[in-house]
């Protein structure tokens, strides 16, 4: 039945998923304006028939920025999830597969990643190199991964006393083939969850990195760098501020509603060995 209620989520979910997509595949090419074509003697115009979400103070139209900068907001949130997990799965998978003082040793390093704020280090780590794509996603893998590692070490720790296991291993199947035939395949859900959670929280903090000129740097479109730009003219031109701001607000909406509605269509629940 929570599966039956949470279809429409699911579904509302993979529709701004597949929104973001489009638009950054295929955003650029339809874009109605050259991003960085400016017309200074129209700069801070509002929504018109040739740029249906107005102009910037430079001119530059806010539609074809906004098409832009979805391609660099997918590619900061998938290269971060991406990396994370394979980070997670490694250091997760050896904690709990190994156990011992190893898995101390390892869960002792996250317990210490965790002990700081994520946007702090990301802001820090990025002062300290310089703004840049490169940077910003190097940032925040530096903390995507944790959660990742501490999900698959819980998962293993449950699915390894299973039945299916004790017996394959019992009749001498080594490690790598019951990962990939056992016991990965049941790690799939609980990590799709939280990858959609991942490549939301990926996409904010890209988007306040650069809100915070610690990002990509003009004239590339930035969700976040449009926001920036156009605090300045807040009641002058709310369209500078509105268009990228429901932006962001309507992906990381749909990603946690894709992956609310995951959850619960898939039955995920916490492992007992996490379970406080």
């Amino acid at each position: 039945m929570a599966g039956e209620r949470r279809h429409p989520l699911i579904a509302l979910g993979f529709f701004v998923v597949g929104l973001l997509l489009a638009s950054a595949l295929v955003g650029p090419a339809v874009a109605p304006h050259p991003p960085a074509q400016q017309q200074l003697d129209a700069g801070l115009r509002g929504p018109s028939w040739e740029h249906p979400l107005g102009q910037d103070r430079l001119g530059r139209d806010q539609l074809s920025r906004l098409l832009v900068g979805a391609r660099l907001s997918l590619l900061v949130g998938v290269a971060v999830v991406s990396v994370s997990l394979l980070v997670g799965l490694l250091v997760g998978g050896l904690a709990g597969l190994m156990g011992g003082w190893l898995d101390e040793l390892l869960m002792r390093l996250t317990d210490v990643m965790l002990a700081f704020p994520g946007l702090l280090l990301a802001i820090a780590f990025t002062a300290v190199l310089g703004p840049g794509l490169d940077h910003v996603i190097l940032a925040l893998c530096l903390m995507g991964w944790v959660g990742y590692a501490r999900l698959v070490r819980g998962q293993l720790l449950t699915l390894r006393e299973q039945d299916y296991v004790v017996a394959a291993r019992a009749i001498g199947v080594r490690w790598p083939r019951l990962l990939s035939r056992h016991l990965l395949p049941n790690m799939i859900a609980p990590l799709l969850v939280e990858a959609s959670f991942g490549m939301a929280h990926a996409i904010t903090a890209e988007a306040g990195l650069s809100f915070l000129g610690l990002g990509v740097q003009p004239p590339t479109p930035s969700w976040g760098a449009m926001l920036a730009e156009g605090r300045a003219y807040g009641l002058l031109a709310p369209h500078l501020t509105v268009v990228p701001g429901l932006a962001i607000m309507i992906v990381v909406l749909g990603l946690n509603l894709l992956g609310d509605g995951l959850r619960d269509y898939l039955d995920v629940r916490p492992p007992a060995a996490d379970r406080h």
